[in-house]
């Protein structure tokens, strides 16, 4: 990773977000740089659905160039589901598969419109890739896969279930 321009942070201090967006402005400046790779989910699900994406990602401008991305189960799964196998089982699991399978769709460029914040872009973006993968689109992200759901988004649902009901 040193020979490359790898931009790293820890998600939860406040410092390093600051400082992340910064290199990633100044990256995008210079046209001399290569494009950045970015997974705005920050996690993997099983293949079915696009989770929120963070939108740190789309807050710092520039041109994004989408790519939606999903894996064949056919002849060997990719996902690891951490609660039902130990990384040695999934290590075994994917090496003993007859192929890992992806289909990768390089989808048009887009640009946050003048009247959209960062959530709103990345919400648009996020619908492009899941229509073009096959997948649904999920409006909370893939912390709830390790954290309890808190009670504020609990409650949220619950009052849009009864004005359904």
């Amino acid at each position: 990773m040193q020979t490359t321009q790898h931009v790293l942070f820890e998600r939860s201090e406040m410092k390093d977000r600051h400082l992340v967006r910064k290199k990633i402005r100044e990256h995008i400046a210079d046209k001399a740089k290569l494009p950045i790779l970015i997974f705005p989910e920050g996690t993997c699900i099983n293949n079915t659905s696009v989770m929120m994406f963070k939108k740190g990602s789309f807050e710092v401008g520039g041109t994004i160039h989408p790519v939606a991305i999903k894996y064949d189960p056919r002849f060997g799964d990719a996902f690891w589901n951490s609660t039902k196998y130990s990384m040695m089982t999934y290590v075994f699991k994917v090496m003993t598969s007859w192929a890992i399978v992806c289909n990768v769709w390089y989808l048009p460029p887009m640009v946050k419109e003048e009247e959209e914040d960062a959530v709103h872009f990345a919400n648009r973006v996020k619908t492009v890739i899941a229509a073009r993968a096959g997948m649904s689109v999920l409006p909370w992200d893939g912390g709830l896969k390790r954290k309890k759901v808190k009670e504020s988004f609990k409650e949220e649902q619950q009052k849009k279930y009864c004005q359904i009901v």
